[in-house]
């Protein structure tokens, strides 16, 4: 009788214990966090993603020849666009090390930064290797894509940079290429502070500068941060007994190490992310890298003001546009731009395209619904390609982002339209004091 109620009690204690078990996973299942994202460990780098590399041929009706091309680029892969957040590593590795905190993996990441200021030292910002064939690659799609616009002799390509030497360079990188395939074209380049009414209006625009000093879109920013980004990853490296500060400044050296690290491959060296963080602290920072960028540079619920900035470029693009059409400048072929990702942002936010425009008061959204690595990965560009109809002449016109066609508004089937309609879209994008 004994030994059968002391089964029978040992069976109601492991019944017990396995409901405990049980109600503790489905709580850790409940309370996770319904905006995670699952990103890969690339898409994770953000716009510091070098370019797709699984870029198919354009296709289009046959009824259509293509005639004229607007392209709008971002430069190509770099190396860091300067040495703040290789250095603050830096010393904070090193600090670690003199306290005798820092751990094997700290050593590791140690000596990664190290080669990362060695390999970048008087190229900071500078184009590499990569981003020049990146550049290059665009531009010999765009040929074969658009033989029709580049095959007759006498035409005209326009291009213009920001006065950022790798904007420069990556505009010369793409002439080149296509003077390689074509040189019966006829080439003007401008560079300089001549173009950044159009290439860097985060430069100029008063609103816009009033904006970033009045940082109204900072506590949204703070808020998300405070309550999102994982200090984990930063500990593993320098250590328990690192003195690690304000949870602020904890938090905005984690922001710096993934920065570190998450830059590699736009300067052609091997990813570590894996080495570093977890899938789910790779998604957790990148969230905060990417909000941060959202809320600066588009249009939000904060502030039109980064979008805005952009009408200059899109009245532009109307205009080069309309002169073709018209016959006013129809010997020019093909008008390049080369600028930056915070060049893109505004205008793709502006133009409210798929993917590119997002409102929301719920900033824990923005990951699954604007992604810096679909929209301004290195080299990112947006090209505005013209048609003429074989038989009745009119002219349509589709946009491609990254060299893959969108639809003009969310859900819409097509991704070709008439002029007229885009033209029409387009102006009312634009803000009725900038027209």
């Amino acid at each position: 009788m004994r030994i059968r109620n002391c089964y029978k009690y040992m069976t109601r204690i492991r019944l017990f214990l396995t409901l405990i078990c049980l109600s503790a996973a489905c709580g850790a299942i409940f309370a996770a966090d319904p905006m995670a994202t699952a990103y890969s460990m690339q898409q994770c780098e953000g716009s510091l993603t070098p370019y797709p590399s699984d870029i198919a041929p354009a296709e289009y009706p046959d009824s259509l020849v293509p005639v004229f091309i607007n392209h709008v680029g971002r430069h190509g892969a770099r190396y860091p666009s300067s040495a703040t957040n290789c250095l603050a590593m830096k010393r904070a590795l090193e600090h670690a090390d003199s306290l005798g905190s820092i751990t094997p993996l700290g050593r590791e990441l140690l000596t990664l930064t190290l080669n990362e200021i060695e390999l970048s030292n008087n190229r900071w910002g500078a184009l590499d290797s990569l981003g020049m064939t990146e550049q290059e690659g665009i531009a010999t799609r765009m040929f074969y894509n658009y033989t029709e616009i580049f095959s007759t002799d006498g035409g005209v390509v326009k291009a213009i940079s920001s006065y950022s030497p790798r904007a420069m360079m990556s505009m010369y990188s793409f002439t080149h290429r296509l003077d390689r395939l074509n040189n019966h074209t006829t080439f003007t380049t401008s560079t300089g502070r001549i173009n950044s009414r159009l290439m860097r209006p985060f430069d100029l625009n008063k609103d816009y500068l009033d904006f970033r000093k009045e940082k109204s879109w900072k506590p949204a920013y703070d808020e998300y941060v405070r309550t999102a980004c994982p200090v984990s990853a930063l500990k593993r490296v320098l250590g328990d007994g690192y003195s690690y500060g304000s949870e602020e400044a904890t938090r905005e050296l984690a922001l710096v190490e993934y920065y570190v690290v998450a830059g590699l491959q736009a300067m052609g060296l091997h990813s570590q992310m894996a080495k570093f963080f977890t899938t789910a602290e790779a998604n957790a920072l990148w969230s905060c890298f990417n909000l941060r960028q959202y809320l600066q540079r588009t249009a939000t619920t904060v502030s039109t003001v980064p979008a805005d900035i952009a009408a200059d470029l899109v009245l532009d693009i109307i205009q080069t546009t309309d002169n073709f059409i018209s016959g006013e400048d129809s010997n020019t072929k093909a008008v390049l731009r080369f600028g930056h990702a915070e060049t893109l942002m505004p205008l793709l936010s502006l133009l409210r395209l798929p993917g590119c425009y997002y409102l929301t008061n719920y900033f824990d959204t923005v990951a699954g619904q604007w992604r810096d690595f679909d929209v301004v990965p290195m080299a990112a560009n947006v090209q505005f390609i013209l048609f003429k109809a074989r038989r009745s002449g009119r002219y349509y016109i589709r946009i491609d982002l990254n060299e893959r066609p969108v639809a003009l508004r969310k859900g819409d089937d097509a991704t070709i339209y008439p002029w007229g309609e885009v033209r029409r879209y387009m102006m009312n994008c634009v803000p009725l004091y900038a027209q």
